[in-house]
């Protein structure tokens, strides 16, 4: 069986591979950052993304403007797991100085650039930015008609009119807000937030000039709304000019507090219900092998220590079945090692790495942003066979070179032969508890009435029934999948089931170490009570 550390290392890998490549979630910075009046702020735009379809693109998949060089940000292992590109864009502030309608570039759509805007709209893609760490937030109304702010992430690509209509509109005005705290000592100020308002606008102009645009819908005194200009719509051949305007704003927020609008983006409530019904089960459960443990495991103890003498016990093994299995285990115990030491290294990152190749594989192909780059997939493989497995190795070595379990009771050898912004950590540490120990109760409880039946085979059934619970995760993904989600791609389906088939492998991994250890508690605790002179 596998230590706790490499189950651990397991999990955080596994982890690590199936993150939802839909959202991006950025931490906050380390340590504040201070501007004076007309510091340059420098927005970032990160990837494309789209909760039906689970595949990122970069933000310049589409047609946007872009500035004269991309650069991209240095990205850590799991920005480029979750398909972050964030680089660098045209929209460029000077802090606590307002711009009222900026004109940014012109583009001219091709077929195939109206088709893919056409797509990603379809598709309700979102673009996501970044502006001092913080990811854009659009303020909306609230399902309940309740005046709470709530935001969204990223605002939308585009829209289409109705159903009905064939016509697209790209939303090529950004109206920026931002937000200051202002240092009372001096003339710095932190951002504290960072919003945006789209518009669809069909910007009129006579002559294009390319280093000094005049648009007559977009002058130092024009304010555009989303509603107050004929949109502008996606066709072939046909200019689209994309302007922005910005606003900074005074702020009481302070910036330790900074990203508690983002807590503000989901209607979600805690399911009281739910965590309350779990704990009366498991205080069921605890009640249930409480009366075990005091009761009927009791008497069952105390009959076995009334064997009268030493004989009787003696009998009961036999020194020919005993030298039999003595002779039997050490020839196993000499090989089994090493074998459970190369599933422990090899079964759980190579059925992993199998499913995800395969799931990339059809990430490249629809030329998604989440594609893993050959030599990130070469950086996993190397961070796993050649740091974890040689740590397995190692400790398989230590731990044969250390003395066996010595069993309570001298004839049990003859007997027995041996596996989802969230942000309520509080909440989610409960559940986690509950989960811990409802394994642990039922796995104790089954494992009883097995040793009562005089089957002693319960090192894998143990394991087993605490993992079965994985079953569970997976059907329930599935009911997920057909009732909540609106993917109706193939790739984004298969994308789907794969990532939750690698967590329900790794959920199975996890309740099934916990519901063998328990039972490995329970047999130990219950023959250590055993005596017999």
């Amino acid at each position: 069986m596998a230590n706790a550390g490499t189950i651990a290392a397991i999990l955080l890998l596994s982890c690590l591979l199936v993150y939802p490549p839909s959202h991006a979630f950025y931490l906050p910075g380390v340590a504040p950052r201070d501007f004076h009046k007309d510091d340059e702020l420098q927005v970032k735009v990160n990837k494309l993304s789209s909760t039906k379809t689970q595949l990122p693109y970069d933000f310049y998949f589409l047609d946007y403007c872009k500035p004269s060089k991309i650069m991209n940000n240095a990205e850590n292992l799991g920005e480029v797991l979750r398909g972050d590109r964030i680089e660098n864009s045209i929209y460029v502030f000077k802090m606590r100085r307002d711009e009222t309608c900026k004109v940014s570039c012109r583009t001219k759509l091709t077929a195939e650039s109206a088709k893919n805007f056409k797509e990603k709209i379809d598709d309700e893609y979102r673009v996501n930015m970044i502006l001092d760490n913080l990811p854009v937030a659009v303020p909306r109304l609230r399902r309940d008609g309740s005046q709470a702010p709530t935001y969204e992430h990223g605002f939308r690509v585009g829209y289409k009119a109705s159903y009905k209509d064939d016509k697209y509109y790209i939303n090529n005005h950004l109206s920026f807000r931002v937000m200051y705290h202002k240092d009372p000592e001096s003339e710095d100020s932190r951002i504290v937030g960072f919003e945006v308002i789209p518009s669809s606008v069909k910007h009129e102009y006579t002559d294009w000039d390319e280093k000094n645009p005049k648009v007559h819908t977009c002058m130092p005194s024009t304010k555009i709304t989303p509603s107050s200009n004929t949109p502008q719509e996606v066709a072939a051949d046909a200019y689209n000019v994309f302007s922005y305007d910005v606003t900074f704003q005074p702020s009481e927020i302070k910036w330790a507090s900074r990203w508690d609008t983002y807590l503000l983006m989901n209607d979600d409530q805690i399911h009281w219900f739910s965590i309350i019904n779990s704990l009366m089960i498991v205080l069921f459960l605890s009640g249930m092998v409480a009366m075990i443990m005091m009761r009927t495991l009791y008497r069952d103890i105390a009959n076995y220590n009334q064997l009268e003498t030493q004989d009787e016990a003696q009998e009961e093994t036999g020194w020919k079945l005993f030298f039999g299995m003595t002779l039997v285990t050490m020839i196993f115990a000499s090989l089994e090692w090493k074998m459970i030491t190369l599933k422990t290294a090899f079964m759980f990152p190579g059925i992993v790495f199998g499913i995800f190749f395969m799931l990339n594989a059809l990430i490249w192909g629809e030329k998604s942003s989440g594609a893993v780059p050959f030599g990130t997939m070469f950086a996993l493989v190397f961070l796993w066979f050649g740091i974890s497995v040689p740590l397995v190795f190692v400790g398989s070595y230590l731990g044969f070179k250390k003395p066996a379990i010595e069993d309570p009771l001298f004839f049990i050898l003859t007997s027995i032969w041996l596996n989802q912004f969230y942000y309520i950590f509080g909440f989610l540490f409960i559940v986690f508890v509950i989960l811990i120990v409802t394994c642990a109760e039922i796995t104790i409880v089954l494992c009883y009435f097995q040793l009562c039946s005089e089957d002693y085979h319960w090192w894998w059934r143990a394991y087993l029934t605490a993992g079965s619970s994985a079953l569970y995760l997976f059907a329930y993904s599935v009911f997920y999948f057909f009732t909540k989600l609106e993917i109706t791609k193939v790739v984004s389906g298969i994308l789907y089931f794969g990532y939750m088939l690698i967590t329900s492998y790794a959920f199975f991994v996890l309740t099934g170490t916990i519901g063998f250890y328990a039972c490995l508690w329970f047999v130990r605790k219950i023959y250590s009570s055993v005596k017999i002179d």
